[in-house]
Formats: C-alpha cells, structure tokens, sequence
C-alpha cells in the first residue's frame, strides 16, 4: 500500500487499488480487495450490491497512473488528467467481498499524450475492458 500512496495523489475513500502485484516497463498488475463495507454498495443496489462499472473503470485508471508516475518520474511538467476513454465494455458484476484483478498497459505515447488499455477481473472472469488517454496538464 505504501507503494501506491507514493505514486499516485488518490485517498480513501476514492483510492481503489491496494496492492501492486508486477510492473514492468509498459504493463502493472494490481489488486482491490472490495469490502462489505464500501459506502457505494448502500446505495447501488440495496438488496442485491454491485460495484458501479465507471469505479472499476477508475481502478482501471489509477493503475494506470501508478504506472505512469514510473514512466514519467517526476511530473514537473504537469499534472496527468484522463482525456479519453473509449471502448468499454462491462461483461460481469462485481459483488461484495470481491478481489479485483487490474490492469494497464501503456500502448503508445504521442507527446504529452498516453493512450493505454486496461482490465479488472474478478474470480478469472474478466469485468471491464476500457481504452484511455491521460495527459499532462498545467
């Protein structure tokens, strides 16, 4: 967890990834334990819980940043920002309780520009897949 809190600015309650499990030049591999107790659970749904897709995607994304926080050291040219997101696709529900599986890989980087992949997975079934674009802004 120290290592995540290192890279990337994200707190709880809006920190979503708990652990780096690899990391190589271009690719990371993370994990979230879902707890019980997670306040978004009370309201979507009550009765039948199930974690909202657009926070997975954000697991998604801040994995991505902790990778990035590696590729680009010290951002002293700027903060990264989220520009884009395309082709997402939700296949199953997360429940409580769950360990998320995450990814992102840096596909190409134009610039100031980074276009990546990611994916959560949860119980060896895949959840989301998701492309996106962080730049650096001022």
């Amino acid at each position: 967890m120290e290592d995540v809190l290192k890279a990337i600015p994200h707190r709880p309650p809006f920190l979503f990834v708990d652990k780096v499990v690899e990391m190589t030049e271009t690719k990371i591999r993370a994990t979230k334990q879902i707890s019980p107790e997670e306040s978004f659970f009370k309201g979507h749904y009550p009765g039948n819980p199930i974690m909202p897709g657009v926070l997975i995607c954000e697991a998604i994304f801040q994995t991505g940043a902790i990778l990035l926080s590696r590729i680009i050291g010290d951002v002293g040219d700027g903060t990264p920002v989220l520009t884009r997101i395309s082709n997402a696709k939700f296949k199953n529900m997360v429940k409580p309780g769950a360990l998320l599986e995450l990814e992102s890989e840096l596909v190409e980087k134009v610039s100031n520009a980074f276009f990546m992949k990611g994916k959560a997975s949860s119980d060896g079934k895949t959840v989301v897949t998701v492309e996106f674009a962080v730049s650096l802004a001022e």
